[in-house]
């Protein structure tokens, strides 16, 4: 395989046949919409959406020392996880930046799954089966031992339910369990990206377009549709969850990003950054670094990552994701800004856009929060 061939998943005859707009998303051919991304969008909030995720990395650890591996390799208290359950958190450099955010799952007492963005799947299993030296402990790349389906919305746990005998009422959020969905053998997770309640279902890619097809069909009579990965996008940033490349980067500690709680320095042993971490935990704390906020623009013009946010005449900060907000009906943005600056309902903020400062509201994240 060339360098530059597209990776296609299991359901890419699928997606061209229901007319997706394709795209290049981290070397894999990803479907970009459908049809309009903002009814894709609305369909999540409202009734519920479906969604090929078999671009993110699957990554298994196993044997006696996968604890104290995972202990070592990641940031968290993965230790502390029950079977069953998944913590999200992140995989640091010795210098405390950030290689990627993670969800990792506990399969079994002495297996675990990472879950690694598709962009920094290498890397994260790179960085693990390095730290792994010297545990007893295996690291496989699972790759392409998996599809991923996201059901989500408020109509989603009607959908599963009418798929399978597995316990969806005593799923809790951020956690996992094996059943059978439309009768094909899946993990079925609590978890998501879109800021309402549904599940992930990881399965084997033989079994993907049947599991589709029969999640489509449950759907009908709701309001389900296919969502690609511009309104999974529109709904992470309104749910003001972050992405990397954007909102972490290498450049950036879990403190510098608002996101230290990730950061479990009471748990036992060495971990990779951590003395670099402790060190940026205190300078958060001595002097605030640009704090993560949300900005609504008072006008219609879309803030992109990148554009420099400014006060007073001075640069204040950055914008790293902005989207017009289907749920809003405006155009919003994360962005860094001085500390000085960050208080929901300061005033006198703008994005400059082309040479010209829009202005906009600082507003604390997320932007959208779902009724529970």
């Amino acid at each position: 395989m060339s360098s530059t061939e597209l990776r296609h998943t299991a359901l890419d005859a699928l997606h061209r046949s229901l007319g997706a707009t394709m795209t290049d998303f981290a070397g894999w051919d990803m479907p970009l919409r459908y049809g309009s991304e903002r009814d894709e969008h609305i369909a999540v909030r409202t009734k519920a959406g479906l969604f090929d995720l078999s671009h993110m990395g699957e990554i298994t650890v196993t044997g006696a020392d996968a604890a104290a591996l995972l202990n070592f390799a990641l940031v968290g208290n993965i230790a502390s996880v029950g079977v069953g359950r998944a913590r999200y958190t992140m995989i640091c450099q010795a210098d405390g930046g950030i290689l990627d955010d993670l969800i990792v799952y506990r399969l079994a007492e002495t297996e675990y799954m990472v879950v690694a963005n598709a962009s920094n799947a290498q890397v994260v299993l790179d960085a693990l089966t390095e730290r792994a030296a010297g545990f007893d402990a295996e690291v496989r790349d699972d790759r392409d031992a998996y599809a991923l389906i996201a059901v989500q919305g408020p109509e989603a746990p009607g959908i599963l339910k009418s798929l399978t005998d597995a316990d969806l009422d005593g799923l809790k959020y951020y956690a996992g369990l094996p059943g059978t969905v439309a009768g094909v053998p899946a993990l079925i997770a609590r978890t998501g990206y879109t800021g309402e309640d549904g599940f992930e279902l990881f399965v084997t890619p033989e079994h993907a377009v049947e599991l589709w097809q029969a999640l489509t069909k449950a759907g009908e009579g709701v309001g389900l549709v296919p969502c690609g990965l511009s309104c999974r996008d529109t709904l992470r940033l309104e749910a003001g969850m972050p992405l990397y490349g954007h909102e972490l980067t290498t450049d950036l500690t879990p403190f510098d990003a608002g996101l230290g709680r990730v950061v479990k320095f009471e748990k036992e042993g060495d971990f990779v950054g951590r003395e670099a971490l402790a060190e940026a935990a205190l300078r958060a704390q001595q002097n605030p670094p640009r704090i993560l906020v949300g900005l609504i623009a008072e006008g219609r013009r879309v803030p992109r990552a990148g554009y420099t946010v400014v006060a007073g005449g001075a640069v204040i900060g950055e914008i790293t994701s902005g989207a017009p907000s289907p749920t809003l009906g405006k155009p919003i943005a994360m962005a860094y800004v001085d500390a000085a600056h960050a208080a929901p309902g300061t005033e006198g903020v703008g994005v400059d856009i082309r040479g010209s400062h829009e202005p906009y509201e600082v507003v604390a994240l997320p932007f959208y929060k779902r009724q529970k």
